[in-house]
């Protein structure tokens, strides 16, 4: 009964160990990400500032009013002689002038600057809802290969204790044969020598699966030491359509699309230094008040004075000599024009060429995995009737060996190729900018 009960004991320990380690899927992974992740966060502020800029003041469009005021205290010493031989004095003289007003500015023409600046401030505003997209998908498919490579470290490990079981029985045979005096006691060493190797390597593999657990929680910005479980299989049922990538390919990926718009903000800025060529016309009006007071002065001297009003104005400013600057500033603005349309058309062959050969790279894992898959049966097969060789003293511990590595090969090359197969479509995602990138 009290073995029972520490057996019990020991089974709910372990079951209840299990439910502390949470089990995270891709697409939970996924989800922290986009809440946590300070590059997103960063990405959003700087669009939150694009979209903020984008307003008809920052144009230039609207009009500016200010209220002005100023009051201007002098105390002096004065003694002042009058042709008429008349003389004043007076100490601690008080002047105070106090002038206010509201103006008002307004732009009513500057050769369409306005206008050409508001449609680069909109171009601008989506050119950073582009770059937002874009760190979004970079996160996320640097999330999903993170997460998948935790679950091939995590399937390695199962490989190496696989192999340590089968290692297992194999020293059990040796053993049970050298006490028979059927095999040299070397036979027997060197399988307990390789076993101790495949427990090293297992350790080893631990660590392994720690450190890629690390990285994965510093990409979903939270504590590195976060403990979790992820699933034990890497989904490979991705089938590309290659007609529909292609046709999508320029009109999706958020890099060319970003490029793109850059083009048609480097146009626009080329109008927007042009328009410095055309005349400008500004309106003000205001509304003045002026107040002085004066406590000493000659005879004819105002002691006060007030005076208010309105005031209407205008300035047309039509520029005929600039020291050539503007001409200067249009010409880099069209070179510059030049080197982003280069970079547009090169980013277009390059981003073609990707494709073609992550295409490639993804229908050479996928039938890899195919023949690494029957592959693998065949060397578990291959395993299991060699130990059972061993058993009955059919062959030789040195041909064991060869299948325990054989076995261990192949699911490593299996696990390798199911791995770049995900990598190759998480790829063809990101640059087709899907939306179901994390699936």
């Amino acid at each position: 009964m009290k073995k029972i009960i520490i057996g019990l004991s020991l089974l709910l320990v372990t079951f209840f160990s299990a439910q502390a380690q949470q089990v995270l899927s891709a697409n939970d992974a996924v989800s922290i990400a986009l809440k946590n992740s300070y590059d997103i966060l960063v990405a959003g502020n700087n669009a939150a500032i694009d979209k903020a800029n984008n307003t008809s003041g920052n144009a230039g469009m609207l009009p500016t009013v200010a209220v002005n005021a100023t009051d201007n205290i002098s105390l002096y010493n004065t003694k002042q002689t009058y042709f008429n031989n008349t003389q004043t004095s007076s100490n601690n003289a008080r002047t105070n002038s106090f002038n206010s007003n509201v103006t008002l500015n307004w732009t009513l023409y500057d050769g369409g600057k306005m206008f050409v600046t508001k449609q680069k401030l909109q171009e601008i505003e989506a050119l950073g809802e582009l770059q937002y997209k874009e760190t979004v998908l970079q996160t996320v498919s640097n999330v999903i290969l993170a997460y998948y490579d935790v679950v091939k470290q995590k399937q390695q490990l199962v490989s190496d204790n696989k192999v340590i079981n089968y290692n297992l029985e194999r020293v059990k045979i040796l053993q049970t044969s050298f006490n028979a005096g059927n095999t040299a006691k070397t036979n027997l060493l060197q399988a307990q020598i390789d076993l101790n190797v495949y427990n090293e390597n297992a350790l080893m593999q631990k660590s392994v699966i720690l450190d890629a657990k690390k990285i994965l929680n510093q990409l979903l910005s939270r504590d590195i030491n976060a403990e979790f479980e992820v699933t034990d299989t890497i989904e490979t049922n991705y089938i590309p359509n290659t007609q529909d990538l292609l046709q999508k390919l320029y009109a999706n990926n958020a890099s060319i699309i970003s490029l793109q718009k850059q083009v048609d903000i480097a146009k626009l800025s080329v109008k927007e230094l042009q328009t410095l060529y055309l005349p400008r016309f500004n309106f003000n009006a205001g509304y003045n008040y002026l107040n002085s007071n004066n406590a000493v002065g000659n005879p004819t001297a105002l002691k006060t004075n007030n005076s208010f009003g309105p005031l209407v104005g205008g300035t047309l400013t039509i520029p005929l000599y600039q020291g050539g600057n503007v001409k200067r500033q249009v010409s880099v603005s069209s070179i510059q024009l030049k080197s982003s349309e280069y970079g547009l058309e090169n980013a277009k062959l390059a981003l073609y060429t990707e494709l073609i050969n992550s295409l490639t790279d993804f229908e050479s894992q996928r039938n890899l995995l195919a023949i690494e898959k029957n592959n693998h049966l065949l060397t578990k097969e291959n395993l299991e009737i060699s130990i059972q060789r061993l058993r009955l003293g059919e062959t030789t511990t040195l041909e064991t060996k060869l299948a325990e590595e054989s076995y261990q090969d192949s699911f490593t090359r299996m696990l390798n190729f199911e791995y770049n197969l995900k990598v190759a479509e998480t790829k063809l995602k990101q640059l087709l900018a899907e939306t179901d990138l994390k699936l």
